[in-house]
């Protein structure tokens, strides 16, 4: 999979729901809080590489 770039625009329960930022989109999906870093929070971008999630600010 290639590198992305998402933001967080919320938590739902056990969820996070991310949006790509790298390209033009409005889709959004869900991903367990448990693949995210523990600081991650609303609003933060994060970085996906190589089956990892980070933060980027």
């Amino acid at each position: 999979m290639e590198p992305c770039d998402y933001v967080v625009l919320r938590f739902d329960g056990d969820y996070a729901v991310l949006q790509r930022t790298d390209i033009e989109t409005t889709d959004t999906f869900f991903i367990a809080r448990a693949f995210l870093p523990p600081e991650a929070d609303e609003g933060s971008k994060l970085h996906f590489e190589a089956f990892e999630y980070v933060l980027t600010e």
